[in-house]
């Protein structure tokens, strides 16, 4: 049962699938940036961090679902900075033995972040 969490600076860059042996589903979420925030025209979006606490939260985030889900593997990485439209700026990927967990898994991952982790954006003005 694997955990990563990680920081990049800006846009996220393509990454290869993920293989975990023995994993029946693998499920990838890719996150970004859209053209309208709050009905208004934006250029991107500038997120900022505070990666002490956002970094643990993540991991225990990552961990309770994990064990809550029966999963094998949960890799997290988010953009910090500048992100454009149409950029990406998440990635969660989720390894586990049968489809139905990986994605209830991710669903729950997913809330609880935007709820939970200290990550903020603000709009950039197009």
């Amino acid at each position: 049962m694997n955990v990563t969490v990680q920081f990049v600076d800006g846009p996220l860059s393509e990454a290869p699938p993920l293989r975990v042996p023995g994993a029946g589903a693998i499920a990838r979420f890719e996150g970004a940036v859209r053209p309208m925030e709050e009905g208004a025209v934006i250029a991107g979006l500038d997120y900022t961090t505070y990666d002490p606490m956002a970094a643990q939260e993540l991991e225990r985030l990552a961990r309770r679902v994990l064990e809550e889900f029966g999963l094998m593997e949960v890799h997290v990485v988010h953009s910090r900075g500048r992100v454009l439209n149409h950029e990406v700026s998440f990635r969660l990927d989720i390894a586990s033995a049968h489809r139905k967990e990986a994605l209830q898994g991710m669903d729950h991952f997913i809330a609880r972040m935007k709820q939970d982790v200290p990550i903020w954006k603000a709009a950039v003005p197009a």
